[in-house]
């Protein structure tokens, strides 16, 4: 169990409701899952909107809390009115914050997203701001009022994992009091256990579940590779070092002197 705002929740995978190759099958692999938290795209799927009749009754037969998000958005005043219709729309005040700096990378333009952060939070949205590791911008995020923080692993739907392992261990120990969730460029579980054992709360993901040959599948081996990066983390790791060292003590073992 762990806390997400005000949220007690079970699991720490958040999971993307987009590219699956059905409702259906969208349904299956959040329940495969085990997340508790789904993000949804209000400028691709509006409620109630022709076309997304099936998504939205997916959804609505899930135990979960939507976390609606502004992709899509160029610049802060964009974001913003995004926003506030999700807020309306919805009834949650949760905002995955995204101001996209650049359309080839996806890299978050960080002057629009403390811009855009700073008023939401003033109008009472808990944001979550879709960010990267950079130190100074994450310090400046949380000067807007953030208590949580997305930094990417690597670029939207790359698969590459943590580029910058450095950068994200130094967000970690810098900022100890603030919730951080690896958000983008995860591929396997693998890359989602080594986010966890980095000590960060949470990862989320979506591609790397929904374009997989078996997104049910990938869903379930997603769950226990967060499970195992956590548990990892709280058991505390064993140091690095340079030289080698036995498992077998020396002391008092027997050694035979040939004539």
């Amino acid at each position: 169990m762990w806390q997400l705002a005000e949220q007690t929740l079970d699991s720490r995978l958040l999971i993307g409701s987009s590219l699956y190759p059905s409702p259906r099958i969208m349904q299956a692999a959040i329940r495969a899952s085990g997340a508790g938290v789904v993000t949804v795209a209000l400028r691709r799927q509006l409620p109630g909107a022709g076309g997304g009749d099936d998504f939205w009754a997916a959804l609505r037969e899930l135990d979960v809390r939507l976390l609606p998000n502004t992709a899509g958005c160029h610049s802060a005043r964009e974001a913003i009115t995004t926003a506030q219709m999700a807020r309306e729309l919805f009834g949650t005040r949760w905002i995955k914050l995204e101001v996209i700096g650049d359309d080839y990378n996806l890299q978050p333009d960080p002057f629009g997203l403390v811009e855009a952060a700073r008023e939401l939070v003033a109008q009472g949205f808990e944001v979550f701001p879709y960010c990267t590791e950079d130190l100074v911008v994450c310090e400046r995020l949380v000067d807007a009022g953030c208590r949580i923080l997305m930094p990417w692993g690597a670029p939207i739907g790359t698969a590459r994992g943590l580029l910058n392992p450095y950068g994200l261990r130094t967000l970690r120990e810098r900022l100890p009091d603030i919730t951080l969730i690896v958000d983008a460029g995860l591929g396997v579980p693998s890359h989602a256990a080594q986010a966890l054992e980095l000590g960060f709360d949470a990862v989320l993901l979506n591609t790397a579940i929904a374009q997989a040959h078996d997104p049910v599948a990938m869903a379930s081996a997603f769950r226990h590779g967060v499970s195992a990066g956590r548990l990892a983390f709280e058991a505390g790791r064993m140091p690095e070092r340079d030289l080698a060292q036995p498992s077998t003590p020396v002391v008092g073992t027997p050694f035979w002197h040939q004539q």
